[in-house]
């Protein structure tokens, strides 16, 4: 297997995505609007993690191509109203050719994981042509995306097995996780408008700023100069 030329269309995949996703998040942030998207991240799963998932799916090497979670997106939003503003967006992308949509958030897994999956096809552009790369996306709030990296870390550390105690911790947790976000939905217009002052005030401040520190740099040229004269 040469796995080089198997990753490299979906690093060249995640990279692009990655800058166009945050490129919509300027385009909204330069209108002076709510972004829906707070910030994105990407991975390739590790040549270990995609074996381990052929061998619990009961696949060969050969079958690959279903392990649909090699490249992953993960985008965070600050509201779960965001989250479904986000789908929408991905929906309406003339180069995602949506093949499956998980809604873990109306839907939410027994161990209290939420969040909404996509699988989706990204048609990339190469010397070769154009491929359509496998990619899934995970969209979420802040606090979905905290309690799912600590259940991770748990799963890892447990092997899978997490003790019953945990788990039924965990279960508080995503509970809590969700009053909160539900929380921060009630209040979503006033934060937006808070968070709207503030990026102004600081846009002013460096307004003032930036002229005034262009200023004791000339200064600083000029006594420079007018020093080494004397």
């Amino acid at each position: 297997m040469d796995w080089l030329s198997f990753f490299e269309p979906y690093e060249l995949a995640l990279q692009e995505l990655k800058i166009n996703l945050r490129g919509i998040r300027q385009q909204y942030k330069t209108k002076g609007l709510h972004s829906p998207i707070e910030f994105v991240d990407g991975r390739i799963k590790t040549i270990a993690s995609i074996l381990d998932k052929l061998d619990r799916m009961g696949l060969t090497i050969h079958e690959i191509g279903r392990v649909y979670d090699i490249a992953g997106i993960r985008i965070n939003c600050q509201f779960v109203e965001d989250i479904y503003m986000v789908v929408e967006l991905l929906k309406k992308r003339q180069d995602l050719e949506i093949v499956e949509t998980r809604d873990y958030i109306s839907m939410q897994r027994e161990s209290g994981y939420r969040s909404y999956h996509i699988h989706a096809y990204y048609h990339l552009e190469t010397i070769d042509g154009m491929k359509k790369v496998m990619v899934e996306f995970q969209i979420r709030t802040l606090a979905m995306n905290f309690w799912a990296s600590i259940e991770h870390s748990l799963n890892y550390k447990y092997e899978g097995q997490i003790p019953k105690g945990i788990k039924d911790r965990l279960k508080q947790a995503a509970e809590a996780a969700a009053w909160l976000d539900g929380q921060m939905s009630e209040i979503r217009d006033e934060i937006a408008e808070a968070q709207k002052t503030f990026e102004k005030r600081q846009s002013d401040e460096y307004r003032v700023i930036e002229p005034a520190t262009n200023l004791v740099t000339l200064n600083e040229d000029y006594l420079i100069k007018k020093h080494k004269g004397d």
